[in-house]
C-alpha cells in the first residue's frame, strides 16, 4: 500500500512530459501534470495507475500509466515505531515476516545506556497488549530464542538502565 511520504515514479507511455517523480503529500494526495490532487495513500501502485488513466483519458487518447514506488515509508498505521534507548529511534516500514532483529538492525541497535531486557513490545493489533522482550539477550548474546515476530502497528519501548 502506498502511504504518505512515499516516493513514486509515474510514467505515462509515449507522453514523457506527463511523467513525473512525485512524493505523496502528508494528506495522502499527489499532483502530476494534468492530474491534480489525486488520493494515492491506501492504494496499490496498479490501482493508482488505473485511476490516473481514467483522469488522463479526458485529455489524451488511450493513456497507459505505470506507477513504481521508489521510496517506501508505508501507511502510518502499519509502521513499527521504536522509541527510547535505540541508537536511532524511528518509525520503520513494516515488511512481511519481519522480526525484532530486523527492526533492531534498522535502528542501529541499542545505546550504551539501554536496559534491553526490560524492553516492551506493545501490540497495536491486540488493543495495546504488552509483551516483555529481551533485546539485550538477542543483540549482545546472540540468543535467537529472544527473537520474536513484529506486526504492523507495533511499538517497541526501550527503557534506560539504572546503574
Amino acid at each position: 500500500m502506498i502511504g504518505p511520504l512515499d516516493a513514486l515514479n509515474v510514467v505515462v507511455w509515449r507522453n514523457p512530459e506527463l511523467s513525473a517523480v512525485v512524493t505523496v503529500r502528508p494528506d495522502g494526495m499527489i499532483s502530476t501534470p494534468l492530474v491534480e490532487d489525486l488520493r494515492a495513500a491506501g492504494k496499490t501502485p496498479s490501482e493508482l495507475a488505473r485511476e490516473m488513466e481514467k483522469s488522463l483519458a479526458r485529455v489524451i487518447r488511450d493513456p497507459v500509466v505505470s506507477v513504481v514506488v521508489t521510496g517506501f515509508q508505508g501507511v502510518y498505521s502499519e509502521q513499527i515505531r521504536i522509541v527510547g534507548e535505540a541508537s536511532r529511534p524511528q518509525s520503520v516500514p513494516y515488511r512481511k515476516d519481519m522480526t525484532l532483529l530486523d527492526v533492531m538492525i534498522q535502528v542501529g541497535g541499542l545505546t550504551d545506556f539501554a536496559d534491553g531486557n526490560a524492553a516492551v513490545l506493545i501490540r497495536g493489533s491486540e488493543g495495546g497488549k504488552q509483551y516483555a522482550v529481551r533485546l539485550k539477550d538477542l543483540l549482545r548474546r546472540g540468543d535467537i530464542s529472544a527473537n520474536a515476530p513484529v506486526l504492523p502497528g507495533d511499538v517497541i519501548i526501550v527503557p534506560q538502565g539504572w546503574f
